[in-house]
């Protein structure tokens, strides 16, 4: 008996080779006071092995420890909250050998604060203008805001609240330029269709000729490469899965607040 092949993915893990900054807000609540964070240097070298870069540490309070960390984009938010957790736990167990609480805070962070990048997103016409008024106005259409989306709003679990907010950028093969409006219209709603399936938060979609930028919202559990792939080949789709895109993308995690100035001593606001 003969039933349909399964149709392979064109892009997977050991195709993509993706650019990224991916970096996180992590606010840990101890049991007891630690008075000292002696043990860091030795969770620094425990992470690294898990793809997960300690960048800063502070005692917010008595209690509360936030970190900077850096993650490879094959890392899910939920294992930077394990693996941090873990490790710590390992190194300091003689000290304090039930040490923090079930409680915890992930954002996700960026180079720059997240309104800024949905804002520039939003207006990719005005920043890659093809001089021709009628082609503007036309691209100009097939821009997507979601105004029911808000990045701003943590979300929930039951022991935490997080922000898992991504940029996204996939560029088109060669930088060709899809210009058949019928094409641009069929990238926008797999785009969205692909957003529902995956219940991530899609705010926005830059939609031009010769790339795709998109700013949206996922999940504790989801590895961020693993999201890029998901558009990637959603968008293949559009084509009769043909390989239209680059075999790379960008991802970059964005949030309130700025890494800038970490380096310097500034820190994020405590205010998640």
């Amino acid at each position: 008996m003969f039933g349909m092949s399964k149709l392979l993915p064109i892009y997977t893990l050991d195709k993509v080779s993706p650019a990224w900054q991916l970096d996180w807000s992590v606010t840990l609540f101890w049991r007891e006071p630690p008075w000292t964070d002696d043990w860091l240097d030795a969770v620094r070298e425990a992470l690294e092995p898990d793809g997960i870069r300690v960048l800063a540490h502070r005692f917010l309070d008595a209690e509360r420890s936030q970190f900077v960390v850096s993650t490879l984009p094959s890392v899910k938010p939920v294992e930077v909250l394990q693996r941090l957790k873990g490790r710590l736990q390992y190194v300091v167990r003689k000290r304090w050998p039930k040490a923090f609480r079930r409680n915890y805070d992930l954002h996700s962070i960026g180079s720059t604060c997240r309104e800024k990048v949905e804002n520039y997103v939003a207006s990719q016409i005005q920043h890659h203008s093809a001089d021709d008024p009628q082609a503007d106005s036309v691209l100009a259409d097939l821009q997507w805001i979601n105004t029911d989306v808000d990045l701003s709003a943590p979300r929930f679990s039951s022991h935490g609240r997080y922000r898992c907010n991504l940029h996204l950028v996939l560029v088109r093969a060669a930088r060709w330029r899809e210009t058949r409006v019928a094409y641009l219209e069929a990238t926008r709603e797999m785009t969205r269709r692909a957003a529902a399936a995956k219940q991530h938060l899609l705010s926005r979609i830059g939609l031009l000729p010769d790339h795709l930028p998109l700013t949206l919202g996922f999940g504790l559990a989801e590895r961020p490469i693993e999201v890029a792939l998901s558009y990637m080949n959603n968008l293949a789709f559009v084509y009769d899965m043909q390989p239209v895109l680059m075999p790379g993308c960008f991802l970059g995690t964005i949030g309130e607040y700025s890494l800038q100035g970490i380096d310097d001593g500034a820190w994020l606001s405590t205010d998640h």
